[in-house]
């Protein structure tokens, strides 16, 4: 069975999924209201927990930062490389993204222990 293509309407569908699963390692994230998606790819503006502000592509490519602010693309491809996830653009963008992703899976595994103990 071959992927499902996306479009205009479903890509942000597939954003706010994106946004949805780091809305909690992040300051702030939305889908840009200036920058208009096409069946190619979508923007999604974001500010870390460090207060920086980023604007990320987000393709069948995958998902890369375009520029330093928000509704700014200007970087250049070659600059930045593309990352499978949005977990993985944030692991190498942000240290405090690692520490509260990591803080949060410590506490799922800890609530897990106590469960198998009683």
């Amino acid at each position: 069975m071959s992927e499902p293509v996306l479009n205009e309407e479903t890509w942000p569908q597939e954003a706010e999924a994106a946004i949805s699963d780091i809305k909690k390692h992040v300051k702030t994230a939305c889908i840009s209201p200036i920058l208009h998606s096409n069946n190619q790819r979508i923007y999604i503006n974001l500010t870390t927990l460090e207060n920086s502000d980023y604007c990320i592509e987000m393709s069948a490519a995958g998902f890369r930062v375009v520029g330093r602010k928000y509704d700014d693309t200007s970087l250049s491809s070659i600059e930045n490389m593309n990352y499978e996830t949005p977990y993985a653009l944030l692991n190498n963008i942000s240290q405090k993204y690692r520490e509260s992703f990591g803080g949060e899976l410590m506490n799922k595994l800890l609530d897990l222990a106590r469960k198998a103990e009683g």
